[in-house]
Order: C-alpha cells, then sequence, then structure tokens
C-alpha cells in the first residue's frame, strides 16, 4: 500500500505540528489513503474511500493498515464532501477537517535556524497533465529534475483517472531518484513546493496529497505554486531574460503575457482550446505516435512536409481560436489524404505554419503595445524548434531578442515549481494547510508577484 510505503520510505511522523497531533495526523493518512483509491468518471470523477485507516503517526505509524469493508465512507466528513462533489461540482473534493492548524514557522525564523540566508533548497511537485516530476533547487542550481510521462496509444488521449493512477504508481520512485541525485537529505530542504493548479484534477489532487504529506513528514513549510508562472520563472533563470513578453503555450493554456505592478498581465489568450490540445487532437487523428509526444512527432513529420494547405487562420484582436482549424482539418484529411491532394507531412507542415503565424502574430502586437525588446517562450509546445524560428524572425525584424529553452525545461517539470516556489519562499510567502487545496482554474494573473519589482 502506497501509505505504508510512503511512511517506510520518509520516516516516522512525530515532527507534526498542530493543535491535536493525533486527530490531524490520523486524518492525513486517511486523506492519502483516500486519494490513492480514486474511483472516478471520464472526467476526473468523485473519490470513494476503499477503505479506513487505524493508528496515528506517532511510533506505531510504520503499522497503519487499512481495516473496515470495501469502499466504505473513511468518515462522515469525506462522505460531506462526496456528496459536495456531487452537488456542487467542487473543483477540489478535499478541503482540511481541522481547524486552526499550528504548522508553519516563520520564514525569517527558518532562516535564521539553519543559518541558510544564502543557501535555500526548495523540492518541487508537479503533476498537473500526464507528466510527474520532482525537482530540487539551490539558489537557482538545478540539482535534479526526473520525471516520468504517461503515454498512451496512438489515437487516444489520457483520461484524468488513468492519469492519476499512473502518477501514484511512480510518484515515491522519482522522489527518491530526486533526493539520490540531488545528494541531498530531507533535513537539508527548506520548503515544499507543489503545483495547486491549474491542470487535471485527479492528477492535481494525487501530487498536492503527496507533497503536503512530505512536508508535515519533514516538518517543512509548503507552498502552492501557480503551474503558469512556474513556467514562466525558470524560463526567465534559464534564459536570464530580464523583462520579456512572455509566450505561453501548452497542452492547456496559450496566452501572452507580460509583468506589470506585481502581475503577470494577460494580454492576449486562446478563447476556447490550447495550441497544444489542437496539435494532440490533431495527432489522433493521424493515429501519430503519443511516444514521446504527439507535437513532436508533428514536428518530425512537419519537416518533410512540401505543399502547403490553406487552412483558417483566426486571430481575434489580442485573442486566438484554435477550434475552428481544429475542426476544419479534422473533416477534411481523410478526403485529402484518400485523394493523395496531400500527404500526411504535408498536413502536419501546414498546421504548424498556421497555428504558430498566428501565435507570432498576437506576441508582435503585445510586444508593440508594452514596449517589449525580449521574447520568451515558455510552455510545453514553447520547444517546438519551428516555432523558435518563426518568432526569432519577427523579432529580429524588430530589432527584439528571443529566449527560448529547450525540452529540458520547457515541458512540465518539477525544478520549475521549485524555483516558482524559491521566489515564493524567499519573498515571506507560504501556504497553511487549511489553504493547500487545489483548483483546476487558477489563472496566471491571480497571483501576486512580490518577488519582482
Amino acid at each position: 500500500m502506497i501509505v505504508k510505503t510512503l511512511l517506510t520510505e520518509l520516516g516516522p511522523t512525530s515532527t507534526f505540528r498542530t493543535t491535536s497531533p493525533n486527530l490531524l495526523a490520523k486524518v492525513q493518512v486517511s486523506v492519502f489513503f483516500w486519494i490513492n483509491h480514486w474511483v472516478g468518471d471520464s472526467a476526473g470523477g468523485v473519490p470513494s474511500a476503499e477503505g479506513q485507516l487505524s493508528g496515528t503517526l506517532d511510533g506505531s505509524a510504520r503499522n497503519v493498515s487499512p481495516v473496515g469493508p470495501p469502499r466504505a465512507a473513511v468518515s462522515s466528513h469525506f462522505a460531506s464532501a462526496t456528496v459536495a462533489c456531487r452537488t456542487l461540482h467542487v473543483e477540489s473534493p478535499f478541503r482540511p477537517p481541522f481547524e486552526n492548524p499550528v504548522f508553519l514557522s516563520p520564514v525569517s525564523s527558518l532562516f535564521q535556524d539553519k543559518g541558510k540566508a544564502n543557501m535555500t533548497v526548495i523540492i518541487g511537485f508537479e503533476g498537473s497533465a500526464n507528466k510527474i516530476g520532482i525537482g530540487v533547487m539551490r539558489d537557482g542550481i538545478v540539482l535534479s529534475n526526473p520525471r516520468r510521462t504517461y503515454i498512451t496509444p496512438p489515437g487516444q488521449g489520457f483520461m484524468p483517472s488513468d492519469t492519476a493512477k499512473h502518477h501514484r504508481s511512480c510518484i515515491l520512485d522519482v522522489l527518491h531518484e530526486a533526493l539520490m541525485e540531488a545528494n541531498i537529505t530531507p533535513g537539508e530542504i527548506d520548503c515544499v513546493a507543489y503545483t495547486k493548479g491549474p491542470g487535471m484534477g485527479a492528477p492535481l489532487l494525487t501530487v498536492a496529497i503527496v507533497a503536503r504529506t512530505v512536508a508535515q513528514l519533514w516538518s517543512k513549510p509548503l507552498i502552492g505554486v501557480n503551474h503558469c508562472i512556474g513556467h514562466i520563472e525558470m524560463g526567465r533563470l534559464i534564459t536570464r531574460a530580464q523583462n520579456p513578453t512572455v509566450l505561453y503555450v501548452s497542452g492547456g493554456n496559450t496566452q501572452v503575457i507580460a509583468y506589470s505592478e506585481q502581475r503577470y498581465r494577460i494580454f492576449g489568450e486562446t478563447i476556447d482550446i490550447a495550441v497544444g490540445n489542437c496539435l494532440d487532437r490533431f495527432a489522433r487523428v493521424l493515429k501519430i505516435s503519443n511516444d514521446p509526444s504527439p507535437g513532436y512527432n508533428i514536428e518530425q513529420m512537419a519537416k518533410n512536409g512540401r505543399t502547403f494547405v490553406e487552412l483558417p487562420y483566426s486571430v481575434k484582436g489580442m485573442d486566438v481560436s484554435f477550434s475552428g482549424i481544429l475542426s476544419y482539418i479534422e473533416d477534411a484529411a481523410h478526403k485529402m489524404l484518400t485523394s493523395q491532394e496531400c500527404t500526411p507531412e504535408d498536413l502536419c507542415f501546414s498546421l504548424q505554419e498556421t497555428l504558430f503565424s498566428m501565435l507570432v502574430e498576437i506576441t508582435e502586437r503585445a510586444m508593440a503595445h508594452c514596449g517589449s525588446q525580449e521574447v520568451l517562450i515558455v510552455g510545453g509546445v514553447g520547444c517546438n524548434v519551428r516555432l523558435q524560428e518563426m518568432m526569432n524572425v519577427m523579432c529580429k525584424e524588430r530589432g527584439a531578442q528571443l529566449f527560448a529553452t529547450d525540452e529540458r525545461f520547457c515541458i512540465d517539470n518539477g525544478a520549475m515549481i521549485a524555483q516558482a516556489g524559491w521566489e515564493m519562499f524567499r519573498s515571506g510567502q507560504v501556504t497553511s494547510l487549511d489553504q493547500s487545496w487545489i483548483t483546476q482554474r487558477y489563472r496566471t494573473d491571480e497571483v501576486e508577484v512580490i518577488w519582482r519589482n
């Protein structure tokens, strides 16, 4: 059982600090077991429990085991949470059932106690989509950054419940690998950061529960990080871009962003689906492999495209729309391929050129509005070399500079969450347990960016 494994791997839990240690400890393990046995529908579903845990997180914690009939309600507050999810469609079914937890020490005292004002180590947990990653950062240095990817057969996407199951199956291995590669012990870590959102509900919740459990096992403060800001801060760190206009492109998000007055302001975005989602769904039409990713395989096929097929081009002011392009090419692909009007490579080439032209246009418009001379591309689609080439042409014409990274840091990873957590932690931000839930909708401009001037 994953709970017993976690307790065995990470040690006894007598370091919990709460007004009611036994109650909090018992609740936390119960919650973890409850999440581990998630049973949901195709949309991520409503969890149901498969058993109740006995024991508390004291000296006998290693012997915690499930009791009670399968699928029984763990406790009354879990039963209430399940009902609330079904009737109110709450995005995160978990809220801590206890009140006034005493958990986080003041950040200043943590620095004083450890004597590490200039040596801050953060571990970051990322699992908002089909990748599970855990990274360790120390003052801008990547100590480790392992990850695993849930890959489905060609023609299929990944369902939230299946993705969460994948994350549960390997998260402890990834955690062990991250610590070993970084060559650090839990005692050397100053803070635990995790992706609070946006993302897919079931995978987010799985990773959040592990992160909060680890934070308490190690007596470390916890920080919930906005996934989008994790991408931005990692991009700024790696490229040394000063104040760029940011193009954030991934499977779940498409935004043009610029910093102003302690917020990352969204100047333009998709009004329907993300550019990465458009590419992924087109890959299913052609039964393109999802290994290592559909977007990467489309990029490779596009290099052999010779004929440009005109597709709908939909820019609406500062915003873009991709759903119409996808619908058109889904309907037309079979006919065009059957009639040999074009090849699969031609379609990949044409789709990339059209989508990326739209992105370059709105990015340039945002640059003109902000008076910016830098562009930073982040997100999984950002490692596409053709997108970087097209953006670089525009930047050169404007006398601007393009910044981008490769798949190590563009694609979802734990180090980016650790880096954003590092910025937040150093600026005095922490997340209390009663606020450490997840949310599938968490906009970039909701976060107060107090670490930037």
